[in-house]
């Protein structure tokens, strides 16, 4: 053996020194003969040790083998004797059957008198069975993790492993073989405890085996095989070798089953590297270990002479460099044995470096970047947004969230996904990289939730992915998410996408789904819905409304444009805010008015708290309500620095200041306190949340109705107070029918064109049996909400495939004036019998918009309705005897409409000759297809969509304006609950969980508190060009109408929708309209202008409809009631002949009269309407006379406030 680590061997002894002398005299004439192998290994005279110094390496290695064979012949022997017995019984007992064949008669005494005895014994082998069955268990559970035990017993196991591998690297800086006293020896002592305790984990081991033979075999056996007996023979013969030792290093492989028993290891991933980088280390070491023996020691058949001096660490480096194919060549094998082994490791090393080495470096790459865990920040919120996760929903959040209006958003945003990020939203998480952080996992795993800190973010937030295929599997894709995140964290808040309405109801079977402590549903398919049937009241308002909670920097054009006063009214935005102390006590409308002429701010709504501490928050509730102290304001401004004056405004201080921009905090006590309790609204906050939507209105005492439903006029108690019908639903906010057969509000074109529809709504619909469900009974809620009387309701007919309406219908059955026309909207014919040329407004909407995969085609089918509908054109006296028909009331106005009210409805010309002046919305799913709506626009298709004409014109809405909704409701929840009150048309939450119950609106008597709930505000259009704002229309302030009209008809103005040329010097024939949201007070006012008004509900409207009759008489006098309510210029009535009346009524008056004897309007509460028959009669000179009379009445409409005092 060798001797070459001179350092360790004694100095002083002569016998030493001689035998490394003899050991490296290579000259054959020495004295001493190497062939003899004379002391070759070191050792000293206090070690008992063989003194001639011969190797004894062949008794270690014959412990091991004698142990593995011997064990080995042992089992097979067992196993070969089992076998042969099993045989032999089974011979006997084949034998023992024949005879019982053979003779049954023997066979049944013999069984009879053997079967005690054979009972007896097979009783004992079953108990010995059961002994050793139970020893087994007892040796299985201790070797398993399954139990604590088993765990400690287990990792103990390979700790000592290791340990015995670390002597082994202690050790190999040593001689391979020299003598030892293992009572003077510390490391051999240690090494012999560690084994002693492997020896008795393999017995238990080997008692747990199902299969001995196959225990014997394996990796930890064999290891335990070459490296316990051994240490026994050390210590026996006073002496230690090397060995086999580096066997140890296979114990490596179980580390990842380690980390999984401590819990350490969770994921897939981490389970993978642990477990390529254990194998790859391994087998590394052990290999490095097998050419360190025998590099060190030598060929057997080469008496030992070829050995050279390697250290262990230098054959690590070796191995090392010969699997990655570099060999560098400064260290090389020189035996024969370690030549012949790396051949063969070269196939096996080569190969498993190329497979495990990129594979250990790409999960460590990849989990270094997107995995670990959120840091919070001391002092700064966070919040979780996951589900749809792509470039555009991302950077759209981001513009919202993030936009400079806020004032400072000190809140970090976490994206959780599981899909790593491409390169272009890899890029933009850069570019936010101080306040946004991405992370790769599910919200549906705890682990993952736990990653980002999900128990102590401020709120997460769920997008939905808008243009999916199937709405349902989406909605239930977030609603699993809200189930995981709240199952992790009960408390957090969430506010979540829904895209269909339906779906909604399953948030409310999560328990801990609450939200009065901010959990909120944003319902696409609802607002959306919501947003174009208030446009049909109020053309241009989804518009206005969309603009107002999107965030938009304001954009100077110094043009005199449209645009200009457009983007002047884009950077206006919705904000809340505490009313000063200096409110208290004055009613809405003179606070509204000083805020707005003072602070230059514009007041809408308040949240009032009742006396049981719930909050509703009312919406220009009128003179009756008074500041509180801490009255929470919905207030309309450029940016939230302005909205601070509310708070700010102090009567002693700021009471002789012009210029709003100089009212700040001043030194007033009252402020101080009033700030510590009422901390500002425009941080993130819980509160809870009881909205105009959220509670009716009767729920709070403080909202007391202008009107006792007690003490109103008889006219309309006769009409609302019938207890026995059933008018309103259960929660009084909707109009209400029983339901109705398909069949029965189906129109076939001869009928629809022998129903002479005016001012109704014509809703085009594309959709077949497969496509997914819109929703249209949100369209038709707001349509049909009971702020309006019975016969203020504009009849709605669908245009669409009889297929998938009767899909829409058990929605739809409830609701009064619905038709149907089953066709195509891009079939003229069926667009003309519903008289499309007369209709208060046109919507159009597709079912089958997502299940197009290009996306500039997906809305093909609304452009084309649009662009066919535009390009038809209409006879004028069509429309002239139409209206006649109609009692000379022109289309677009209800010819019974009160005379107390100022409202215009939707204004355009009294008749319609070409489809461009027909008014349309188009809903639409991707904005740049905006661009083919108008085909005489100049915009850009890179234009953002609220800057394109349509848009601005209200004549185009898109369902991705919503998506600021979700920075919104964070920022503020309150502003949700305000923008659903105005556009569902009263939903409230009693109403949402009958709809989850029953899927139907379900009737209800009409009793004081259901009739109290109809007394809420809705949005209206106020024309300037005659009536009591005749004066202003003409070169008027807007601020002295603001003024006006709040003081004398209770009605809150907050926007402009003007004629798009009215800038122009010369007149234009161009009848398209553009949104300015909340004017100056100086802003100069044109005759054509239309005024958005928030009117107050009017229960004297409905005195005027039980008087109502078809007598000549009663068509005057709703003419000219209907006169004094809107404004058409009086230059357009009188190039209307008598004559050219007369001559269509020649015309068509056969055909007229017998539509008046087939086909009726019918109504579905005889209480509330009246059969209209439609009868045509000659037009008299009298009432031609009062067709030129509309502006001249107008003036004799008494203000409200009047008629109030009076009630």
């Amino acid at each position: 053996m060798l001797a070459e680590a001179d350092a360790t061997v004694p100095h002083g002894s002569g016998n030493s020194m001689m035998s490394r002398n003899n050991y490296f005299n290579k000259n054959p004439d020495s004295s001493i003969s190497m062939s003899k192998m004379d002391v070759i290994i070191p050792f000293s005279p206090d070690v008992p040790c063989d003194n001639n110094g011969q190797r004894m390496w062949w008794a270690f290695l014959a412990s091991s083998m004698v142990t593995f064979f011997g064990g080995l012949f042992i089992i097979l022997l067992w196993r070969t004797l089992k076998y042969l017995w099993t045989v032999c019984c089974h011979c006997n007992i084949k034998k023992k059957e024949a005879q019982k064949v053979n003779n049954p008669a023997n066979s049944q005494v013999a069984d009879g008198t053997a079967k005690g005895p054979d009972e007896k014994d097979e009783v004992v082998p079953a108990s010995e069975v059961g002994w050793m069955t139970s020893v087994k268990d007892w040796a299985g559970v201790m070797i398993s993790a399954q139990t604590l035990t088993g765990r400690v017993l287990v990792v103990l196991v390979f700790a000592l492993s290791i340990g015995a591998l670390g002597i082994y690297f202690i050790d190999s800086s040593d001689p391979i073989e020299s003598c030892q006293n293992f009572y003077k020896d510390f490391t051999l002592q240690i090494d012999m405890f560690f084994n002693v305790f492997f020896l008795l984990y393999f017995g238990l081991r080997f008692i747990a085996a199902n299969d001995k033979l196959w225990f014997w075999l394996e990796v930890n056996s064999v290891v335990d095989f070459f490296t316990v007996p051994p240490v026994f023979v050390s210590v026996y013969l006073n002496r230690s070798w090397l060995g086999l030792r580096f066997l140890r290093a296979l114990r490596l492989i179980q580390f990842s089953e380690i980390l999984q028993f401590l819990n350490i290891l969770k994921t897939s991933n981490s389970i993978k590297l642990v477990n390529l980088c254990s194998i790859f280390i391994s087998t590394w070491l052990t290999a490095a270990g097998f050419i360190h023996l025998v590099e060190n020691s030598g060929d057997p058949w080469e008496n030992f002479q070829n050995s050279q001096s390697l250290s262990y660490w230098e054959c690590v480096y070796l191995l090392m460099v010969t699997m990655s194919t570099v060999g560098y060549g400064d260290v090389y094998a020189k035996t024969t044995l370690g030549r012949l082994f790396m051949v063969f490791f070269i196939l096996g090393g080569l190969a498993m470096f190329a497979r495990y080495v990129p594979e250990i470096a790409a999960l460590i790459l990849n989990r270094k970047k997107y995995g670990g865990s959120y840091n919070s920040t001391r002092g700064r919120k966070h919040i979780v947004v996951c589900g749809h996760i792509t470039l555009e929903s991302v950077s759209n959040f981001l513009k919202d969230f993030l936009h400079k209006d806020r004032d400072d958003v000190n809140v970090e945003i976490v994206f959780l996904h599981n899909i790593s990020p491409n390169l272009e939203l890899e890029a933009l998480f850069k570019r936010h990289f101080t306040q946004v952080e991405f992370y790769q996992g599910s919200v549906l795993n705890p682990h993952d939730l736990a990653r980002v800190k999900i128990e102590s973010a401020d709120a997460c937030l769920i997008l939905a992915n808008k243009y999916c295929p199937d709405p349902d599997a989406e909605d239930a894709s977030n609603i699993m998410r809200v189930i995981s995140i709240k199952n992790y964290s009960p408390k957090i808040r969430i506010i979540t996408q829904m895209l269909q309405y339906h779906n909604k109801a399953h948030l409310l079977n999560i328990p801990s789904w609450n939200w009065k402590e901010g959990d909120d549903a944003i319902c696409l398919a609802e607002l959306k819905a919501g947003f174009i049937a208030q446009s049909c009241l109020a053309q241009g308002l989804s518009t206005m409304l969309a603009n107002l909670f999107s965030m938009r920097s304001f954009i100077e054009i110094e043009e005199d444009t449209w645009q200009k006063y457009y983007l002047e009214g884009v950077a206006n935005e919705m904000y809340t805010e505490y009313l000063s102390s200096a409110f208290v006590g004055l009613s809405f409308p003179a606070v509204c008015e000083l805020c707005y002429v003072k602070l230059k701010l514009l007041l809408i709504a308040i949240e009032n708290k009742s006396e049981l501490g719930e909050s509703s928050i009312l919406i220009n509730p009128g003179n009756h309500v008074k500041m509180q102290e801490g009255t929470l304001g919905f207030f309309i401004a450029s940016d939230a620095k302005e909205v601070k004056r509310a708070f700010f405004y102090c009567k002693a201080c700021h009471d002789d200041i012009t210029d709003p921009k100089r009212i700040k905090k001043c030194g007033c006590k009252r402020l101080i306190y009033f700030e510590d309790e009422h901390p500002s609204t425009l941080s993130p906050k819980k509160k809870q949340r009881n909205g105009g939507m959220r509670n009716s209105p009767n729920n709070s005492p403080n909202m007391m109705s202008r009107h006792d439903p007690l003490v109103i006029p008889g006219n309309e108690q006769m009409e609302n107070m019938d207890m026995n019908m059933k008018q309103y639903d259960s929660t009084g906010m909707f109009h209400w029918c029983p339901s109705k057969e398909i069949e029965k509000v189906i129109l076939t074109r001869s009928e629809a064109s022998m129903t002479v529809l005016s001012g109704h709504v014509v809703v085009c619909i594309f959709g077949d049996v497969t496509s997914a469900l819109v929703g249209l009974r949100n369209l038709v809620m707001p349509l049909r909400a009971s702020n309006f009387h019975y016969h203020e309701l504009k009849p709605i007919v669908f245009v669409g495939s009889l297929e998938y309406l009767r899909r829409e219908w058990e929605t739809l059955h409830n609701f009064p004036k619905v038709s149907i026309l089953p066709g195509t909207p891009l079939s003229r014919a069926d667009l003309r019998a519903v008289n499309i040329n007369l209709c208060d407004m046109c919507v159009i909407l597709s079912a089958n918009q997502n299940n197009i995969d290009d996306a500039s085609l997906q809305d093909k089918e609304c452009i084309l309705a649009s662009l066919n509908i535009k390009s038809m054109q209409f006879d004028d006296s069509i429309g002239l005897l139409q209206a006649n028909s109609q009692g000379f009331t022109p289309p677009g106005m209800d010819r019974s409409s009160p005379d107390s009210s100022p409202v215009h409805g939707l204004a355009r010309q009294a008749s319609v000759t070409t489809g461009a002046n027909i008014p349309i919305i188009t809903e639409l799913v991707n904005d740049s297809n905006v661009q083919f709506l108008d085909q005489d626009d100049d915009d850009d298709p890179d234009t953002e969509l609220y800057l394109t004409q349509p848009f601005a014109c209200g004549t185009a809405f898109a369902v991705s304006v919503l998506d600021s909704l979700m920075s919104a409701t964070y920022f503020n929840d309150n502003i949700l609950t305000l923008i659903r009150t105005l556009v569902t048309g009263g939903a409230t939450p009693e109403l949402e969980a009958l709809l989850a119950e029953e899927n139907a609106l379900q009737g209800g008597y009409s009793t004081p508190q259901t009739l109290a709930n109809r007394d809420r505000c809705r949005v209206a259009q106020l024309a300037l060009y005659d009536g009591p704002f005749a004066d202003l229309g003409d070169g008027g302030c807007y601020g002295d109408l603001f003024c006006k009209a709040l003081k004398t008809y209770n009605m809150l103005c907050f926007g402009i929708y003007r004629l798009r040329d009215a800038h122009l010097a010369t007149p234009s024939q161009c009848t398209k309209r553009y949104v300015i949201t909340n004017p100056p007070y100086e802003f100069e006012l044109v005759p054509t202008d239309l005024i958005f008004c928030l009117m107050q509900f009017d229960h004297n409207a409905g005195q005027s409809r039980t008087s109502l009759s078809h007598s000549s008489h009663s068509s005057h006098s709703s003419s000219k009631k209907s006169s004094s309510v809107h404004s058409i210029p009086t230059t357009n009535r009188q190039n209307r002949s008598s004559k050219a009346r007369e001559a269509g009524h020649k015309q068509n008056a056969t055909r007229m009269n017998r539509m008046s004897q087939e086909r009726k309007w019918f109504t579905d509460e005889p209480e509330n309407a009246y059969p209209r028959n439609i009868q045509i009669k000659p037009m008299s000179t009298h009432m031609a006379n009062q067709v030129n009379q509309y502006k001249s009445t107008s003036s004799l409409i008494p203000p409200i406030r009047e008629v109030e005092d009076e009630c």
